[in-house]
């Protein structure tokens, strides 16, 4: 049974598509110009509105469609803005994706610095900043090294922050980082509550991170199939983790998988295909999605994802 969250939000987002079908519907004659008495006088409908409700001008008419087509209707914008995040999110915790591009050739002397100064983060903010993982890629977008952090939730991650910023021994590994950088990107997640954050393992193999920039919009649908999707998968592979972004790049989703090499994630992934839910899962889902990468990645040796 679907919760009184998601019946909202399903059925603002029912309300908003059928507003958008008529909207679209053309004009005919009689809404145009009226239809005609036989008297010669038009009938303008009266009576349909009520009499104390504001006449639009055609071009304030224009513009109140063309809104409701881009952003939906004022009811419907708030009842997603109250409900989508506690629909869709775990709420237990936030997480944070670090990107950062490395200088080709420094990435040794990179890993030697954030193998110091991360555990040195963890130890002095730990429970409150966990590290979920941390990797190198080793096909895809080289010389990058990816990290996930969880906070617990929003207050957690302002104060870790502000304190980093007084730490001195953070500050001065942090300093000596810069110049082995390109550029850098955070981008502030929720997972998934179908999909809970793995808790520390250590596996070996490669993980692969899959990045997907959605539609907008479409969020919702995309969470609706997956959950079916990740439960044919759980059958051949253990799914790592999944989010959704909130701040840095929007309309973006993160899964993490697992496997022991190449050929085994060949396998496992052609092995969901005679799952049923599967076909239909990436049938409803490709349709949402704007753009797509992946990415196999090593493990740091502090990794707690490993």
């Amino acid at each position: 049974m679907l919760s009184p969250a998601r019946t909202a939000l399903l059925r603002a987002s029912t309300a908003r598509h059928s507003a958008l079908r008529a909207t679209m519907q053309p004009f005919s004659t009689s809404h145009r110009l009226g239809s005609s008495r036989p008297d010669g006088t038009q009938d303008n409908h009266k009576g349909s509105a009520s009499a104390d409700e504001p006449k639009r001008t055609l071009p304030q008419k224009a513009s109140h469609i063309v809104r409701s087509i881009l952003h939906g209707s004022e009811q419907v914008r708030q009842e997603t803005k109250d409900t989508l995040s506690k629909v869709l999110a775990r709420g237990k915790y936030v997480h944070e994706l670090s990107t950062h591009r490395v200088k080709p050739g420094c990435m040794d002397e990179y890993k030697a610095i954030v193998a110091e100064l991360y555990p040195l983060i963890v130890r002095n903010h730990s429970p409150r900043v966990k590290l979920v993982g941390s990797w190198e890629t080793d096909i895809g977008d080289l010389d990058t090294a990816i990290h996930v952090w969880e906070y617990q939730g929003y207050p957690a991650l302002s104060r870790a922050y502000s304190e980093y910023r007084a730490d001195s021994a953070y500050t001065e590994l942090h300093r000596k980082l810069q110049p082995l950088l390109r550029d850098r990107k955070s981008q502030i997640m929720l997972e998934f509550q179908f999909w809970p954050t793995h808790p520390p393992v250590a596996k070996g193999g490669v993980y692969e991170l899959r990045s997907y920039t959605l539609k907008s919009g479409t969020l919702l649908e995309w969470e609706q199939n997956w959950r079916v999707g990740v439960e044919c998968r759980k059958h051949h592979e253990v799914p790592m983790g999944a989010w959704f972004s909130q701040l840095g790049s929007l309309n973006q989703v993160h899964h993490l998988w697992q496997y022991p090499d190449l050929q085994l994630r060949k396998e496992v992934r052609e092995a969901a295909w005679s799952e049923n839910g599967w076909p239909e899962t990436v049938l409803n889902t490709v349709p949402l999605i704007q753009k797509m990468s992946s990415r196999i990645m090593l493990p740091m040796p502090f990794s707690s994802l490993k």
